[in-house]
Parts: structure tokens; sequence; C-alpha cells
């Protein structure tokens, strides 16, 4: 059964825990004049999750749409909320409603420009574009303007059934989940870049109170620390300096 927590003041966490992969699918409702959802979730998780929204808002009154990127786990189920939330739009960024969304949903998107804002009532969203952060070019989150919270997508990802919200270390349980999936599939999870760093310090100048995170705890406490501290993590787990350095001595 999905389950909702409410981790500030009318911001909703929708909670799936997949025991196969060991990981939760966490969905976030924003209720409020123009309710917005962050996250649509898999197209297999859209009926438990319209249930759970159903109990927050009526479904005919969902106002926006929005996700990080085109993944299945951050849209895949679009089309399935348009069916039920009509009246609905979609927000993404501008590379993502050229290259993928516009023609999944077959209607044009909100394509939102870096620091581009809008309202949903009392509160306000500021689009973030964070390319190839977490990943996929088309990447970005959306910025809590009056109560600072950041729906910061796949960052600080978690592995576990984890509680609602936390103020512990969440940098060092993203760490643990990211050196888990070293040996496997995802070992590229996070692409390094040069920009990495810069768009981590870009979201910890915004001095976020709550991090909305998609999988796992949502974090309450220092936020801008942790945002630092995890390009730390990133750098040390998907850097290439070593490999670099080994290259160029040999």
């Amino acid at each position: 059964m999905a389950k909702i927590t409410e981790i500030a003041p009318n911001i909703y966490r929708i909670s799936i825990y997949a025991q196969q992969a060991d990981v939760q699918f966490n969905h976030f409702l924003v209720k409020d004049d123009e309710p917005l959802l962050f996250h649509t979730g898999l197209r297999g998780m859209h009926a438990e999750i319209r249930e759970a929204v159903s109990k927050l808002i009526n479904l005919s009154d969902l106002r926006h749409i929005s996700f990080s990127h085109f993944e299945s786990d951050e849209c895949g189920a679009l089309n399935e909320w348009l069916g039920v939330a009509p009246k609905a739009e979609v927000v993404c960024s501008q590379v993502g409603a050229m290259v993928c969304v516009n023609d999944f949903i077959g209607r044009e998107a909100r394509a939102l420009a870096d620091g581009e804002s809008f309202s949903t009532g009392k509160l306000r969203f500021r689009y973030c574009q964070t390319p190839h952060l977490p990943h996929g070019w088309d990447a970005g989150v959306l910025f809590e303007e009056t109560q600072k919270t950041l729906l910061c997508s796949d960052l600080f990802h978690q592995t576990g059934d984890r509680e609602p919200i936390t103020s512990d270390d969440v940098v060092a349980r993203s760490y643990e989940a990211m050196k888990g999936y070293q040996a496997g599939i995802l070992a590229e999870y996070v692409p390094y870049t040069p920009l990495t760093a810069q768009n981590l310090k870009k979201l910890a100048d915004l001095k976020p109170k709550t991090l909305a995170i998609m999988h796992g705890s949502s974090f309450t406490g220092d936020c801008a620390r942790a945002l630092g501290d995890l390009n730390v993590m990133y750098r040390e787990v998907f850097g290439r300096e070593k490999g670099a350095s080994a290259t160029a001595s040999s």
C-alpha cells in the first residue's frame, strides 16, 4: 500500500516500497489552489498512486504535473495522469519538451528555462536546470521558494524501506547505495563532470529547508551542507581523477 506523509505544509510524500529492488519510489503531491504532482510514477504503480492522490485532492483538480527527466519512474504514467486530469499542464525542461515529452503526450508541455518560476497559489516554484544531474541532458528540479522545499529527484538515492523524513546523514546512506551499485549495471548512476559541482552549488545556494527525495527518506536539516557533501561523495564514487592520474603515470 502507498504510504502518505506530509513532509512540509501541504506537501505530501506518497511512497511505495518495491521489495524486489529494495528501494522506495516516492511521489510528491502539492496541495494548493492549483495542485501539483512531482513524479508520475511507473505505469504499473499508477492505480495505487492515483488512489493515494485521490485521498488528498479531487483528481480532476490536478493542474500541474512535473518531473526531473524523461525516465519511467519519473514520468512513465504521464499519459495515464493526463487521462484523469485533462486540464493539467506538463511542466518540464525546454530540452525535455523538445526531444521527448511533446511527442510522448501529443501536445505542448510547458517548457521552462533555468530560473523561470510559476505559482500554484500560495506556493511558488522555481525551475532549476541541472543537465546530467542526476542524469539525462534534460534534467532539472523544482524549488518551492515559500517554504524552501527542494524537489530533488534521484539526488540522495537511498536503498531500503526508509522512514518518511529524517535529519540523519542522508549522504552516508546514499554513499552506501551508490557503492553497492558499483559492481552492476548502475555503476554509472551519476555522470560526474566539471558541471556537477557547479550545479550542486547552485542548489545549495538556494538554502533549502527540506529535501524531497525520490528514493529513500526526505531530509530536513542543513540541506545546503548536505548538497555540498553530496558533491564530495559523487566525486569520490563517480569521478575519474584517480583513473586519469593512473593513466598519465603509466
